[in-house]
């Protein structure tokens, strides 16, 4: 409680928190206020923004805005989906590994170097192009999640590392608790902050992941975000066309949330981190 109080004493959680909340209400309110159609032809192609069409209308002339709020909804959904597998898995290996060291610890850094040094962004496309049918938003955030837990295992680990050593884990080990009681119940509430930082980036990452697996045309089949926004305009020649309204609003979204959610993680580090405190 002392922590969130903190947070919001501080101006730069308190802009990206703002921002952040903003989007969201965007993206899961937006049907509610706004007529969203993401299928009906509402007018010629291109069409600039004006009093029918507050943001104009894409190359079949369907509505922007309502694209836009279907878009940020779905991107929102991927980023929370993968920031969560992303943060419990390499959390949960983290810790495990940090704490029992040994042959465990030797065999998950040996998997999670592995994973550094092939490029996500390059597995990403590899596991999205070999998907020729079924790609859906869950999937799609599921191999995002999967593929990007290895910085974050690696970064607790550390942490799981120095807390080992403190008094009150060998004295749970004295009183016979097993080693997932202790990661659970000993270790994990002592990096609750940490996670949370690590939840924070993993979820802007995830966004971006799919805002650039989209932008290539290997995003979702069933449904619009932001990156297959960006796709359409691309491979329809909005650039050329002039269509400005076609994918810069999408690009100014996908920056808002992504520029927000480093800017929280930014201010929760210097209120959780000491060393940062002035």
């Amino acid at each position: 409680m002392k922590m969130l109080m903190n947070l919001l004493k501080s101006p730069m959680f308190l802009v990206g928190g703002i921002l952040f909340l903003l989007t969201i209400f965007i993206g899961v309110f937006g049907p509610l206020v706004y007529h969203v159609d993401i299928i009906t032809r509402v007018g010629m192609p291109y069409m600039p923004p004006g009093r029918e069409h507050l943001l104009g209308t894409n190359h079949l002339g369907v509505d922007m805005a309502s694209l836009l709020i279907k878009g940020l909804g779905s991107s929102l959904y991927v980023g929370f989906m993968a920031g969560i597998i992303a943060t419990v898995t390499g959390t949960l290996l983290g810790v495990y590994s940090g704490f029992k060291g040994g042959w465990q610890d030797d065999l998950i850094t040996l998997v999670t170097n592995l994973f550094l040094v092939i490029p996500q962004f390059v597995v990403l496309i590899l596991i999205s192009s070999s998907l020729k049918e079924g790609r859906s938003l869950m999937l799609i955030a599921f191999i995002i999640g999967l593929t990007g837990w290895t910085w974050s295992a690696r970064a607790v680990r550390a942490q799981s590392s120095s807390i080992k050593s403190r008094d009150h884990i060998g004295l749970a080990k004295v009183n016979g608790e097993g080693t997932i009681s202790i990661v659970i119940r000993q270790i994990l509430p002592y990096l609750g902050s940490y996670v949370f930082m690590v939840f924070i980036l993993q979820t802007a990452s995830g966004i971006l992941s799919e805002s650039a697996i989209s932008m290539i045309g290997l995003g979702p089949f069933d449904t619009v975000s932001l990156g297959t926004i960006l796709n359409e305009a691309m491979r329809n020649e909005a650039l050329s066309d002039g269509a400005w309204w076609a994918f810069i609003p999408a690009m100014i979204l996908i920056t808002v949330i992504v520029f927000a959610l480093y800017v929280i993680n930014a201010s929760a580090e210097g209120i959780f981190n000491p060393r940062l405190r002035k």
